[in-house]
């Protein structure tokens, strides 16, 4: 490598409108054309894909042992690789939503409300005038992570927010077996419009009717769901890391069928490392393999192929020395723990290089607005040094 030294809520539709979903797939929604042509001249990229491998991740463990990650030392010799990207230890959930928002959020632990600042979804969602349909979250953080679609902030908000899919909400045993014993819900009955109304609960933007996905594109959602869930191998993933591998097959299902403008992927798996060396390695291994699959679709989509760009990043790393259990734990202030590699890829960035300049995670959130053409004027963070040129 060459190496460079320095510094959703989806509205009720009723029968008429989930019938159309069938048909509704055979159209996908364009980009604004205009709207390109006038806010990012300067870049290729016109669809971005964020992935938080978080649950707190260890570089050593990453592009420091290749043979662990071999799709992402693939996107490293095809983008550019920032080593020293240091991460403020603010818990798993501050750390991530920190990322997302470009300042930091003093979030505890098992905090379970949003934050006040915007996130780079309500950024890329306002500026850009996109439906819900246009900006996408998938989670595996339970209720956390459906708070990261929006923030508080009233000139941004809810109106703003990502679809949001939480792959355990989706794929839960309970609701197989609900639509095994109605079939596909249509709401003709009390029983079926419960069915349908949990379906739909599952992707979600809360807030006012802005925020609203039109009828045909919520068709559309909901008729992906339930293919998932019918007939998809998604439902059927278990084993260690089985939530973060779900969340990462549903973000490239939706890259290659809605085509957003912004997708982003939050894992959580990786912290079984507080227990076990060994199950953290299955996940980032695991994690990796489907990281592969998402990086073959666009790779062979030709809409996706030269105008996407794929971001990987933990939301902090993990300690320097085993713990009692044999695994490893978050807190030493190492710069096993501080400090993460983050991994660009995608056709504004130079192949095979490495930016040692020191940055911060907060970066990510200014610099994908950047690329697409827009301000994250509240954030602290700036756009990534050297990597837009």
């Amino acid at each position: 490598m060459e190496r460079e030294v320095g510094s959703p809520f989806v509205p009720a539709l009723g029968r008429r409108g989930f019938l159309k979903a069938g048909v509704a797939l055979a159209g996908v929604a364009a980009l604004p054309g205009p709207a390109w042509a006038m806010l990012a001249p300067a870049y290729k990229t016109r669809r971005v894909l964020l992935v938080l491998f978080a649950g707190g991740v260890r570089s050593r463990d990453t592009i420091g042992t290749p043979a662990n990650v071999p799709n992402l030392m693939r996107m490293a010799k095809g983008g550019v690789v920032l080593p020293n990207c240091r991460s403020a230890n603010l818990g798993h959930y501050g750390a991530s939503l920190s990322i997302l928002t470009g300042a930091p959020e003093y979030m505890g632990i098992r905090e379970n409300s949003r934050g006040y600042n915007p996130t780079v979804f309500e950024y890329v969602r306002k500026s850009l005038a996109l439906p819900a349909s246009g900006v996408w979250l998938s989670a595996n953080n339970g209720s956390q992570g459906v708070n990261f679609a929006y923030g508080l902030h009233r000139q941004w908000g809810a109106p703003f927010g990502a679809n949001v899919i939480d792959g355990d909400g989706i794929f839960n045993q309970e609701f197989r077996e609900v639509l095994a014993q109605f079939g596909t819900p249509r709401g003709d009955s009390p029983a079926e419009a419960a069915a349908l109304a949990r379906l739909r609960g599952a992707v979600r933007v809360d807030g006012d009717a802005k925020a609203l996905n039109d009828e045909a594109t919520a068709a559309r959602v909901e008729k992906y769901i339930v293919d998932e869930i019918t007939r998809s191998e998604t439902v059927s993933m278990t084993g260690p890391g089985a939530g973060d591998a779900k969340a990462l097959r549903i973000a490239g299902n939706i890259l290659q069928i809605f085509k957003p403008t912004l997708a982003c992927v939050s894992l959580t798996n990786a912290d079984v490392a507080h227990s076990s060396y060994n199950a953290y390695v299955d996940v980032i291994k695991r994690n990796d393999q489907e990281l592969g699959r998402i990086l073959d679709a666009v790779e062979q989509d030709a809409t996706l192929r030269d105008s996407t760009s794929i971001f990987v990043v933990p939301e902090f790393g993990r300690d320097k020395n085993l713990n009692q259990r044999n695994g490893l734990d978050h807190g030493d202030g190492s710069d096993d723990l501080n400090k993460v590699a983050c991994v660009a890829w995608g056709p504004d960035f130079k192949p095979g290089k490495t930016i040692t300049a020191d940055c911060d995670t907060i970066d990510l959130c200014p610099t994908i607005c950047r690329l697409l053409g827009v301000e994250a004027p509240l954030a602290r963070g700036k756009p990534l040094p050297r990597l837009l040129g």
